[in-house]
């Protein structure tokens, strides 16, 4: 469930956000827990089982060694790749996983730890971790299951996790936990919403924009400065993510040998147009896009927004905000932070939608849940920052989406990488397109936002599971690669 900005837009790593950050999230609150318990010094023994959609694509989308760094505590928002880099080769070497080793007391990163609560070396690898594609638990088809034995072959402490996209993680039996902090939550906020209509009406009421009633929203939460510092941190992470991959040549892993092209797209891109003249604002926005998932698919420092399998498309229309938005060569930087920080707002209400009426899950209703999302949100913050009204953001969100229904997520070889790539590209695009369509009118549509919200939820219920992120269908069936997945 998703409130403030922050909760759809997260620092974390490739290459996926419900399939990586999610399962290393779930594995070191898992790990967290039995040290607060008290039970991690008897562990002598680790089980963990994957289900359903984190069983079929894992090896590629980086499942497996995400949980094997979460247990040893790391988390995916700190976590610096060298340490991803030792931390994996030592647990193969070694074959063993140093469980509760990077979380609270007894992390080497602490200082002085009680004994007591001291990391356990646990006999564990990659291989030992069980693949069960065709269990599907009823909350979830991301599930995961961790278990601790003791010494007797006991077990110790056993839990189940969720990942249920966008990096969010729900343990099974807290969900009335869960519902509890939502409401204390929602009864602080002055501007507490579910529907777009309700967006619409609070604007109708104050003169607010949309980018303004979620900042007054955030307010509640912390204070306006952190706010803002916290979105720059967001753009300064997704304009990091870029210039990563701008350097980086070769072919991505995963055994696709998809080249990566970002490099030399920049490179021409910079020979043709080294003045930023308009007419290629696609050709940028399509190498923004491109860049950002690649350094995705390889790993990498990315933000999920909302997913990290369409982390590429809000970083690229955002990028068009602040280069081609009039006046924005002339903008001070006070003028560029303020632009920044209301396209994420006004693109993290409509995010706010769509995890409360649907979901931003590919394994749950495809990718029109992932790209198309993302898309939507990039189309009403790129509005909101053209300073388009609250219906004429509404309305761009509405178009960008209608556009996306029925996406399939379908990867080849289970990796983020094909379609995923350019797929961001095209659906960034849209995304400028749908804003200025909508910029065009006076924000009045037959079809809402709401409406075509709803659309998506259900046609993803509809959809077969082959097309939701099992690599059982689509292109990842009908085009032969040459890769095992499982």
């Amino acid at each position: 469930m998703a409130l403030s900005v922050f909760d759809l837009f997260s620092v974390g790593i490739g290459p996926s956000s419900s399939h990586t950050v999610g399962p290393m999230r779930a594995a070191n609150r898992f790990a967290a827990q039995l040290r607060a318990s008290g039970v991690l010094p008897r562990v002598r023994g680790l089980r963990v089982d994957l289900f359903g959609s984190l069983a079929a694509t894992g090896r590629g989308h980086g499942t497996l060694t995400a949980v094997l760094l979460g247990l040893e505590g790391l988390d995916p928002e700190t976590v610096l790749p060298e340490e991803i880099e030792r931390a994996l080769a030592r647990i193969e070497g070694a074959g063993r996983v140093q469980l509760a080793a990077g979380s609270g007391a007894g992390s080497p990163r602490g200082g002085a730890a009680d004994p007591a609560s001291a990391a356990v070396s646990v006999p564990f690898r990659e291989a030992d971790i069980v693949l069960r594609p065709l269990t599907v638990l009823p909350t979830h088809t991301n599930g995961m299951r961790f278990g601790v034995l003791d010494a007797a072959g006991e077990v110790l402490a056993e839990e189940t996790y969720f990942s249920v996209g966008g990096g969010f993680i729900v343990r099974e039996g807290a969900e009335a936990q869960v519902q509890d902090r939502l409401e204390s939550t929602l009864a602080v906020l002055p501007f507490p919403f579910t529907t777009a209509a309700e967006l619409l009406r609070y604007a109708s009421e104050t003169g607010f924009s949309l980018a303004e009633l979620m900042l007054e929203n955030e307010k509640a939460l912390r204070p306006e400065s952190e706010v803002r510092d916290g979105l720059c941190h967001i753009w300064e992470v997704m304009e990091a993510c870029k210039n990563s991959a701008l350097e980086r040549t070769g072919v991505l892993p995963g055994g696709l040998n998809v080249r990566r092209r970002a490099p030399e797209w920049h490179r021409r891109l910079t020979a043709q147009d080294p003045h930023r003249d308009p007419q290629y604002w696609q050709e940028w926005i399509n190498l923004v896009a491109l860049a950002v998932n690649e350094e995705n698919a390889s790993g990498g420092r990315v933000v999920t927004a909302p997913t990290n399998g369409a982390a590429g498309i809000i970083p690229a229309v955002l990028f068009y905000a602040t280069h081609y938005a009039p006046g924005a060569d002339a903008w001070s930087e006070a003028e560029r932070r303020t632009a920044i920080s209301d396209f994420l707002l006004a693109a993290g209400a409509v995010g706010v939608l769509y995890k409360e009426q649907a979901s931003i899950s590919g394994a749950e209703v495809g990718c029109q849940g992932e790209v198309g999302s993302a898309s939507s949100m990039a189309a009403a913050g790129l509005a909101q920052v053209l300073g388009g009204t609250p219906e004429q953001v509404e309305n761009a969100a509405e178009i960008a989406m209608e556009h996306n229904l029925g996406l399939t997520c379908d990867p080849i070889g289970g990796l983020v990488q094909i379609p995923c790539i350019e797929r961001n590209a095209i659906a960034a695009a849209k995304a400028v397109n749908a804003a200025k369509m909508a910029l065009m009118g006076d924000g009045s549509h037959h079809v809402s936002l709401d409406d075509v919200i709803v659309t998506m939820r259900e046609t993803g219920r509809d959809m077969s599971d082959k097309y939701k992120e099992t690599a059982m269908g689509g292109l990842a069936v009908s085009v032969s690669v040459g890769v095992v997945e499982c």
